[in-house]
């Protein structure tokens, strides 16, 4: 069994794999025990690993599975385990787990087992760790790696390295970090093409191929994942895909839940759970709904696809503002809470900070009694006072 997996694992590491580090790599701390790292489909989680399983050089002691292997179904997780920490293993790698049945439980096995063996993990997105059913929540270090950043996107496009800035740098210090990024690029160059086909680092892999490869991973994303993960019958699967389709047509605030409830056949309790599984899988957004379980139990502020290359699958021509909008919500979300303002603007950030989002023109009209509010512009290179450039939030990671 080990040597048939040492020899698939091998395989594995030996070939080709991208140079180009996500900026996830360099914060995940390898030295704990058990690591995750969970994210959308396509975000490079695999790849990620892959470096990792490259940079430990003895073969002997590393061991690369991937959750839907016939040995791991046939034989299980720990039991591997267990026999490759007998052989000399120290470090165990797992990707796509969420294929395993049960794997919180030979999680905990092997944690509170094998003191010196190392495990690494990947997830999809919608894998709520079950921490009552193995009380994980104490064991395992969980990552999450989002879509390309806007810098990340930049860094691999001209091989030039950029500082990452916080979103205080940016609002305190925004006209002074553009200038300096002017200095050795023209963002506004490559936004557009970011915006379309830059989110998933297999943009690299071919341009032409993009958009039918990103159509084919979210449709195993509707069509495979969810339903494995969750109690989905292949007949709602239809519901998902209206949903994202009046999603990307509607502006983010023109949501009618009611109609959205009658467009897909599915009452609102229902309605609601699928919300939360679709923003669980990485494919929408959710603003200002709280949640219980695996479900949302109040209504949404605002609703959005998760990030602008889904536009390119689900509708054909996408209103701009929602475009801009949905930029702004998927960088700063990683990092960020943001709701929906009651008294104008389009986001507040921590229930600090006010940004409305628009074009080059946009003034402060709407939310110039609103205090630590800023006007977040489209096809705006260097920004002044209180107006920022879109781009530049793509900085924020």
């Amino acid at each position: 069994m080990i040597t048939s997996l040492l020899t698939f694992s091998n395989q594995i590491k030996s070939q080709k794999i991208p140079d180009y580090k996500r900026f996830l790599y360099r914060e995940i701390d390898f030295n704990e025990r058990l690591i995750g790292v969970i994210g959308a489909r396509g975000a490079g989680k695999t790849t990620l690993l892959l470096q990792y399983l490259k940079e430990e050089t003895d073969a002997k002691e590393t061991l690369y599975l991937i959750g839907d292997h016939p040995i791991v179904a046939s034989e299980g997780l720990y039991a591997i385990a267990d026999a490759f920490q007998k052989v000399g293993g120290k470090i165990l790698i797992i990707d796509e787990i969420h294929k395993v049945k049960d794997f919180e439980i030979a999680l905990k096995l092997m944690y509170d087992s094998f003191f010196e063996l190392k495990v690494i993990f990947t997830g999809s997105s919608a894998v709520a760790l079950d921490h009552a059913k193995a009380d994980l929540s104490r064991r395992a270090v969980i990552y999450t790696l989002p879509v390309l950043s806007f810098r990340e996107y930049l860094e691999l496009e001209t091989n030039v390295k950029f500082q990452n800035y916080t979103l205080n740098e940016i609002i305190n210090n925004h006209t002074q970090i553009a200038i300096d990024i002017l200095a050795k690029v023209k963002p506004l160059a490559y936004f557009d093409n970011y915006i379309k086909e830059g989110a998933y680092p297999f943009y690299k892999d071919g341009r032409g191929s993009y958009i039918q490869k990103l159509l084919v991973a979210t449709m195993q994303v509707l069509s495979t994942d969810l339903p494995s993960i969750y109690a989905i019958e292949h007949d709602k699967i239809n519901a998902l895909k209206k949903m994202l389709i009046m999603l990307c047509m509607s502006e983010p605030f023109d949501i009618n839940i009611s109609k959205l409830c009658a467009a897909v056949e599915l009452n609102q309790k229902t309605l609601y759970k699928y919300l939360w599984i679709l923003q669980s899988a990485g494919l929408i957004r959710i603003l200002g709904a709280k949640s219980s379980g695996i479900s949302i139990i109040s209504k949404p502020e605002k609703l959005y696809l998760d990030n602008t290359n889904l536009f390119n699958i689900f509708c054909d021509a996408p209103k701009d503002g929602t475009i801009r909008e949905t930029f702004f919500a998927s960088i700063l979300s990683y990092k960020h809470s943001l709701n929906y303002p009651k008294n104008g603007g389009d986001f507040i950030v921590d229930n600090i900070h006010t940004f409305e989002v628009g074009g080059r023109s946009k003034t402060k009209k709407q939310i110039k009694e609103i205090d630590n509010s800023f006007i977040v512009s489209a096809n705006l290179e260097i920004g002044a006072a209180n107006k920022i450039p879109l781009w530049l939030f793509g900085f924020i990671y």
